[in-house]
């Protein structure tokens, strides 16, 4: 009986929370999938026109681009974040004063504004009055002075910088949570038996918090794929597409047109993307885990 009445309390109480979520997310879901097999300018009738719009999506070389540079910010932000918050975890979990002052300056890209973010990075880049070029130049490398907004070929890796540099704060307090998580005895097991440094580090710390690196895996994969508003501010998916993202690729196909069927067709795409390569990157992991 008194677990029936802790279940039915639980319920009770997370029952709020799930239609608020349902309603605000499985429901607009839903409904863009619905959209994406009709042509519909957002007013008036939509037209039913089947897988015409999927069909469109994968002919146009702009999607494959943006699919592209999707891949790329992914790999940038599972092998530059990550590696790296996981890094500054293990050298900043201890609370001294230096420490703290670390651990903040490293996390106050979170708390700023994408739009600062972005207009800081411009005036990074900026090939006229942007510190790069003037630091380049101090150095004597003005050899290597480049127009990175601005060059096509570049502009795409520009800005992965300030990707991996304003979600970097979020994934080391995770970590550093879980880190601290650990159990004391074991570190003084660990001591005993003469375990310490790296070896400690790779045999013991990480494989206790194999579990929170795969959540931050599929942040990481979810964030990336539905980046937009950084790109956005700095580049708007130029020059020419070059650095086209698949967010930026629905916005610009969808408001500039009012496509709003064809956007919602997109979208739905990014999420079977996201579901694949979130997927994928589970697979991966619990078959090493498997293996081990």
């Amino acid at each position: 009986m008194n677990a029936l009445r802790s279940k039915s309390f639980i319920i009770t109480g997370l029952l709020p929370a799930l239609v608020i979520y349902s309603l605000f997310v499985f429901v607009p879901v839903i409904w863009s999938a619905y959209y994406g097999f009709f042509n519909w300018s957002g007013i008036g009738e939509a037209k039913y026109t089947g897988l015409s719009n999927y069909a469109e999506i994968l002919c146009d070389p702009v999607f494959w681009r943006a699919l592209k540079n999707n891949v790329v910010f992914v790999l940038a932000s599972v092998f530059g974040q990550i590696p790296l918050a996981l890094a500054l975890a293990v050298l900043l979990h201890k609370s001294n004063l230096l420490q703290r002052f670390l651990r903040s300056a490293v996390f106050l890209p979170m708390v700023l504004s994408t739009v600062v973010i972005g207009m800081i990075w411009q005036y990074i880049y900026h090939p006229q009055i942007g510190i790069l070029n003037f630091l380049l130049d101090a150095l004597g490398l003005s050899s290597w002075k480049l127009e990175w907004l601005s060059d096509g070929n570049i502009a795409i890796y520009s800005l992965l910088p300030p990707l991996i540099w304003s979600y970097v704060g979020l994934y080391l307090i995770i970590f550093m949570s879980a880190l601290q998580n650990i159990p004391g005895e074991i570190h003084d097991a660990a001591k005993i038996d003469g375990v310490s440094g790296v070896r400690k580090l790779l045999t013991i710390s990480l494989p206790m918090i194999k579990n929170t690196v795969q959540v931050a895996v599929v942040l990481c994969i979810s964030g990336s794929l539905k980046s937009f508003d950084l790109v956005y501010i700095m580049t708007k998916g130029g020059p020419a597409h070059a650095t086209e993202l698949l967010a930026t690729y629905m916005y610009n196909s969808t408001f500039s047109t009012y496509r709003y069927g064809f956007g919602s067709a997109i979208s739905t795409s990014i999420m079977i993307i996201s579901l694949l390569l979130i997927g994928t990157s589970q697979w991966l992991t619990n078959r090493k885990k498997d293996a081990a």
